[in-house]
């Protein structure tokens, strides 16, 4: 009785018993060969074949453990019940626009913890400053009004500045490797959009419900509209704003996504134009000169410091170059 082909002979003395007379034959006396008939599979050569072990602009990357998802205090079940879930929604949608992992963004916990460090140590020395120095009443308010109006206003100073910053970020870079990075501009560019088109739509809501809309006459069905968008805008479009601003400033209108070094470039010259504007604006504060060199520059040249700190951590910790 054949065996397949694998199996031992059909008599004894017969290592095969499906060859030529039932000697030695194709069988094998011990079973089937390894690995079928086409040898031992290859080690698994991952998703990308091709891909180089490390792929531009990252060098070896050191284990990094996996970062749990944290319930925020803006969860629906939150004692803030309907107003949790509206800025929950807004804060949602502002960090999917404006705040992308993309694959060129760095989580380090390191550089986060030393750049809220640092805003905490500015605020206290600002307070220090207007209570040794300048006691008048109205400074906080505009303190509080100024930090509110950079809130705003950096947005739209890297909408102007940081095109000419990342052209020159890509000319500086090597030849082979500026289309590669011109080829990144799409998320960028799509955050920007979406940062003007919500300007247009809370625009286009309230303005003409200022100019139009008159609650001592009576109401045609589309002030009704306006009224409803605008009640819209205000509830969710204003928190939905104010988040994305925050966002977009802070991550660089995803700019990550183009090179990991981008953001803290763009960061570096945002400080300084605002430094520029504030000196140009209200000039030096009161008290001796070491106090106006402080309040003035200490900001800026602290926010370059730890720049600096982080490109260099990016380098060194993480591998990631830019003229490689």
């Amino acid at each position: 009785m054949a065996t397949g082909g694998w199996g031992p002979g059909n008599g004894p003395g017969q290592p095969g018993g499906n060859g030529p007379g039932g000697q030695g034959g194709w069988g094998a006396p011990y079973g089937p060969p390894q690995g079928g008939p086409y040898g031992p599979p290859p080690p698994n050569p991952g998703p990308y074949p091709n891909q180089p072990p490390y792929p531009y602009p990252y060098g070896p990357q050191p284990p990094r453990p996996a970062a749990r998802r944290r319930r925020g205090c803006l969860s629906f079940g939150s004692r803030f019940g309907l107003v949790g879930a509206i800025l929950r929604s807004a804060h949602r949608a502002a960090t999917r626009l404006f705040a992308q992992e993309g694959e060129g963004r760095i989580e380090d916990r390191t550089v986060d913890r030393v750049q809220l460090a640092r805003t905490v140590l500015g605020a206290a020395a600002t307070i220090a400053l207007i209570l040794a120095y300048n006691v008048d009443p109205n400074r906080w308010e505009d303190a509080a009004w100024g930090g509110a109006a950079q809130l705003i206003i950096a947005p739209f100073v890297l909408i102007i500045a940081a095109p000419l910053v990342i052209i020159g970020f890509i000319y500086y870079a090597p030849p082979h490797l500026r289309p590669h990075l011109r080829s990144r501009l799409r998320a960028p560019l799509k955050a920007v959009g979406w940062y003007v088109l919500t300007l247009v739509v809370i625009g286009g809501v309230l303005v003409p419900t200022a100019l139009t809309v008159n609650a001592d006459d009576g109401k045609d069905w589309w002030e009704y509209v306006l009224a409803v968008a605008s009640l819209i805008v205000f509830v969710w479009g204003l928190p939905f704003f104010f988040m994305a601003s925050l966002y977009a400033a802070r991550s660089a209108f995803n700019s990550a996504q183009v090179h990991p070094m981008l953001p803290p470039v763009l960061t570096l010259t945002l400080v300084w134009v605002f430094a520029a504007f504030s000196l140009i604006g209200d000039g030096l504060p009161g008290g001796p000169p070491i106090v106006q060199f402080c309040s003035t520059l200490g900001g800026p040249l602290s926010v370059t410091a730890v720049a600096l700190w982080e490109l260099r951590r990016m380098r060194t910790r993480f591998g990631v170059t830019l003229r490689a």
